[in-house]
């Protein structure tokens, strides 16, 4: 069943004026939360992950194949530069698609957790390939700027410019929508990593109108803006895989999950609560106050409870921990033993 995003009810108050300005901050950086719209099998989001990656690489390669196309008809060898390049890029998808794949196996004796995390680590070798686009680009625009070349088969370079960069925006988009939808911070980095693609294909484009029009060094100037463009993109998406790694969470799932446990019967308090991200499955550890004078069954019933509570409403949640703890009477604590083992974690606020 479908939950309301904790967003949903925000009112933001943006009128028809910030809608430009929305749209294009999330072409560089698009908007998400952990928090998604619905909960689905762990096995059908990783299906739909490794459907999305098959789908785009298909789209890539017809890009680079017409791409391929034009170098054949115009004989530049300046396009079949680009046309590798949009060739090796598109096989970045391939760890991430290894990942999903590994993330589906169970859980063994050392692997515990089972192999979610390789989504994690596709994502840092999909950001390497941001940066390093952008130190490409960046090199690029500066040498044409002090030893400016020039460019020819103009129209050709013009059309190869304009495939470029509508096939890798309709694989960008297509990405970072399924992303989004299945929690996956790794797909949306493949996302934007085939928009800077994008990026280059425009500078193109524009750099080469540029050209037509009189002006050799419109070339460099757009390649060092698509740079900085780049860069934007980066900082998104080192900062998405970044938070995933060290196990960040948005706040308000916090606040969904802790709301869902006050609200079962027999839960008197929250006393602990953490979240974490593998890959794109989230699992959860809590610990609830119950009334110390209840049986053993009792205590477990509420801590099932609690559990399927956690497993409907706290979206891409896969597996949860729930400990019970006996109310305090004449201040007992009934944690003495291990008080000094423990380390402070993230109360209810």
């Amino acid at each position: 069943m479908n939950k309301p995003h904790p967003h949903d009810h925000h009112g933001h108050g943006h009128g028809r004026q910030g809608t430009f300005l929305r749209w294009l901050l999330s072409v560089f950086r698009p908007h998400s939360h952990d928090a998604v719209d619905s909960v689905d099998s762990a096995l059908e989001a990783s299906s739909e992950g490794i459907r999305a990656l098959k789908v785009s690489l298909l789209g890539l390669g017809v890009t680079a194949l017409l791409q391929l196309g034009v170098v054949a008809i115009s004989g530049s060898v300046a396009l079949l530069a680009d046309t590798i390049h949009n060739f090796s890029d598109a096989l970045t998808a391939v760890p991430l698609w290894i990942a999903f794949v590994l993330g589906r196996r169970v859980p063994t004796r050392r692997f515990t957790y089972g192999y979610g995390r390789a989504e994690d680590l596709a994502g840092v070798f999909i950001v390497a390939m941001i940066a390093l686009s952008a130190v490409v680009a960046g090199w690029e625009s500066i040498h044409r700027l002090i030893d400016p070349q020039p460019i020819s088969n103009t129209g050709w370079v013009l059309v190869a410019g304009v495939i470029g960069f509508a096939g890798n925006e309709m694989v960008a988009i297509y990405r970072i929508r399924v992303g989004r939808k299945i929690g996956s911070a790794a797909l949306v980095a493949d996302g934007l990593h085939a928009r800077t693609d994008g990026f280059t294909s425009l500078a193109v484009v524009i750099g080469t109108v540029g050209v037509i029009a009189g002006f050799p060094l419109a070339d460099p100037i757009v390649g060092l803006l698509i740079t900085v463009a780049i860069l934007v993109v980066l900082k998104g998406a080192a900062t998405d895989i970044y938070r995933r790694l060290m196990d960040a969470v948005d706040p308000e799932l916090m606040d969904v999950a802790e709301s869902s446990l006050r609200k079962v019967p027999g839960v008197h308090e929250v006393e602990s609560l953490r979240l974490r991200w593998i890959g794109h499955r989230m699992r959860a550890e809590a610990s609830v106050i119950v009334d110390c004078n209840l049986g053993l069954i009792q205590a477990h019933s509420i801590a099932h409870e609690a559990h399927h509570r956690l497993m409907h409403d706290v979206p891409r949640l896969v597996d949860a921990t729930v400990h019970t703890s006996p109310s305090t009477q004449d201040g007992q604590d009934h944690h003495t033993a291990i008080r000094h083992h423990q380390m402070a974690g993230p109360t209810p606020g």
